[in-house]
């Protein structure tokens, strides 16, 4: 018995003593902004995590025994693929742990979540916030729309009228209840009540104002407009709310400001645009009139730089998310400049 209880303090001691390192790894490091000096820095560097521990959540006793005895479950990111942020919660959609990692910051606790029955969720792609801090998910291998109510450690799946194809990117409408869903190979987005009921179809395959070729993700601004990557376009749409084209901004190109392929899409409260674009290994910001500002990283596997980055959101205080994919990481950003 004495030999066990060795065992495990001495492992607890060395699970402390990493955890110590890799925070003072963390503080040694320099500052990192955009644009570089000397120009003013508009985009600052916070942090960037693969696992609860580099967010400070640590297991409980309880669950270290668990781990000690029957194995450790793997809570690292796989392929992470979109990101969101709720109520002091980070949600990552991960199709290569076939379920979405909660990183409950508020509570301290993380978790897998599965789907319904604890059945693989195959291919999580976008996310949107509800009214009740709810996050809604599609899942394009499944053709479908699930939800994940607060605490809860299953979605549960969503009765919606008519047929999706490939659900991608989605968006909420909180004053209204309405649910914006792309269809990436219908090349259109369907709209849902809050009863679930189709009551609107926007766009066709075309090249178009208001049409699109191969849609992805959606991006709902504080300004009531959605926002598009029209990505076989090479473009953002701009839609309002009942989807009348507004504008539209890109076009393909390996130069600064064009577009390869592009994937997240978001706004801040500045009115200013981030485009991720996998295929350029950055992300591009422009002006609510589309002139290119700013490119945030390159291609690389240290912080600030992206593998295939994929998803995007910012919280409602202007940290920016995003899903470096293939460096299997969430890398978080700020925007510290003014509405230029």
């Amino acid at each position: 018995m004495g030999t066990v209880f060795r065992s495990i303090l001495a492992g607890m001691t060395i699970l402390s003593l990493s955890s110590c390192m890799e925070t003072v790894k963390k503080t040694d490091l320099p500052a990192l902004y955009w644009p570089a000096y000397p120009e003013q820095p508009r985009i600052e560097f916070v942090r960037l995590f693969s696992k609860p521990d580099d967010l400070g959540i640590q297991k409980s006793f309880v669950e270290r025994m668990r781990d000690l005895f029957l194995g450790e479950e793997e809570s690292r990111m796989v392929r992470p693929i979109a990101v969101i942020e709720s109520g002091g919660a980070i949600y990552v959609a991960d199709p290569g742990a076939k379920g979405i990692h909660r990183y409950d910051k508020t509570k301290g606790n993380y978790a897998l979540i599965l789907g319904p029955n604890e059945s693989a969720i195959p291919s999580p792609v976008g996310f949107a916030q509800g009214k009740n801090g709810e996050i809604f998910v599609t899942d394009s291998k499944l053709a479908q729309v699930m939800v994940v109510r607060p605490g809860e450690k299953t979605a549960a799946r969503m009765n919606l009228e008519g047929e999706l194809v490939q659900p991608t990117g989605i968006a909420f409408d909180k004053t209204s209840g309405h649910l914006y869903v792309v269809d990436t190979k219908a090349s259109r987005i369907n709209v849902y009540n809050s009863e679930g009921a189709l009551i609107q179809r926007i766009g066709e395959r075309g090249v178009g104002p208001g049409q699109f070729n191969y849609p992805t993700l959606l991006w709902l601004s504080s300004k009531g407009q959605l926002y598009v990557t029209d990505s076989l376009n090479f473009r953002v749409q701009i839609l309002d709310l009942n989807g009348k084209f507004i504008s539209s901004f890109g076009h393909a190109g390996d130069g600064t400001g064009d577009a390869a392929r592009q994937k997240g899409v978001a706004t801040d409260h500045h009115g200013h645009v981030y485009v991720v674009d996998s295929l350029f290994h950055a992300v591009q910001i422009f002006d609510e009139n589309g002139r290119f500002l700013l490119t945030v990283g390159a291609q690389g596997h240290d912080r600030g730089e992206f593998w295939l980055p994929v998803g995007i959101h910012i919280d409602d205080y202007d940290n920016i998310y995003i899903a470096d994919t293939f460096n299997q990481r969430v890398q978080i950003l700020r925007y510290l400049g003014d509405a230029s």
